[in-house]
């Protein structure tokens, strides 16, 4: 089933806006104000801000050189491909790689009617009309709130690492689907990565940062560093540990510590939430199970004979998700003392 996230919906809305806009004002094709609305459309407030201000001066140079270029060569087809290739070098070298694809939309709109201030100027305008439209939108009309989204997106994130950790020694699941939601996991994590850029912006461009922000950030990195360390543990047993020779003790011992392991990183993610009781708040520890379960293993399969030390790399993937999980909890408790 497609969802259809706010970011969608506004987008219509900007888009519709604009179409409003230009056709009021008497501007004509109303057409570019709407794509100029589907370009600006950003996923959250700063990047919207920063979209408007480089859009406004690379759109403002754009338009200059096309009318400068039209001027004297008219609408000639090389003129308005050397005149593109000079606005893409002038936005790299501004560092607005982002603005030039609507940036050259209004250089070919400007040399249309080559010479013409006033078409030049209904040029730039309805693009202007466009790019104003999608900003008012993003932050009157459900703004991007990516402090929400990011933990929203942890916890599904995690539920999706825990089946296949949990499902991992047991090799119970068909391989076909394990490296399906092995890859779909991938995907969700490396799209966590990006909701944690955006919120990093958001705090550190946008608000009058206080300690309790600095402090949230750094548990945020810390959950989204831990979510890759457990997949890493899928990347260590997929290359090493079913290729290794071990007895059925060995995979007890392993179905055991990642099933405590992750409990407790399920334990540490609802402490953040607000969802465990005070007398169960300390209920769980993983550094002395972790550091005794990383030293049997060493201990036992030290020797390179059958393949074995393949097993130490596995559990050496496991003791440091478990050290992460155990660092991630110390600042959520830091944190929730500071809301306290």
């Amino acid at each position: 089933m497609v969802t259809l996230g706010a970011r969608v919906f506004k987008t219509g809305v900007a888009v519709a806006l604009a179409l409003y806009a230009s056709t009021l004002l008497g501007l004509n094709p109303p057409i570019i104000a709407a794509v100029a609305a589907l370009f600006a459309m950003q996923p959250s407030i700063y990047r919207s801000w920063r979209y408007f201000l480089e859009q406004l001066q690379t759109n403002t140079i754009g338009a200059t050189l096309a009318l400068i270029a039209g001027y004297f060569f008219q609408n000639n087809p090389i003129a308005i491909g050397a005149t593109c290739i000079l606005v893409i070098v002038v936005c790299r070298q501004l560092k607005m790689e982002d603005s030039i694809g609507l940036t050259l939309v209004t250089v070919i709109a400007v040399m249309e009617a080559p010479g013409h201030w006033t078409f030049a100027l209904n040029r730039f305008t309805l693009t202007i009309i466009g790019i104003v439209s999608s900003f008012l939108i993003n932050i009157l009309f459900l703004p991007p709130k990516p402090q929400g989204q990011f933990f929203a997106t942890v916890q599904q994130v995690f539920i999706d690492l825990s089946l296949l950790l949990r499902t991992l020694i047991s090799n119970e699941i068909k391989e076909s689907v394990f490296q399906e939601e092995k890859d779909k996991l991938e995907g969700a994590i490396r799209s966590l990565d990006g909701k944690y850029k955006l919120f990093e912006e958001e705090e550190k461009k946008l608000k009058q940062r206080k300690y309790s922000d600095v402090r949230l950030l750094v548990v945020y990195k810390q959950m989204l560093n831990t979510l890759h360390k457990g997949y890493e543990i899928l990347e260590a047993a997929e290359q090493h540990y079913f290729q290794a020779s071990r007895e059925i003790e060995t995979d007890a011992d392993f179905d055991q510590i990642l099933e405590k392991v992750n409990k407790y990183h399920e334990h540490v993610l609802l402490k953040f939430d607000g969802k465990i009781k005070p007398d169960h708040a300390d209920q769980y520890t993983m550094d002395a199970d972790n550091e005794d379960f990383l030293r049997k293993i060493m201990d036992a399969y030290a020797d390179r004979k059958d393949g074995r030390l393949r097993l130490a790399i596995v559990a050496s993937a496991i003791y440091d998700y478990g050290f992460q999980v155990s660092r991630l909890e110390k600042l959520v408790d830091h944190h929730v003392r500071d809301k306290a």
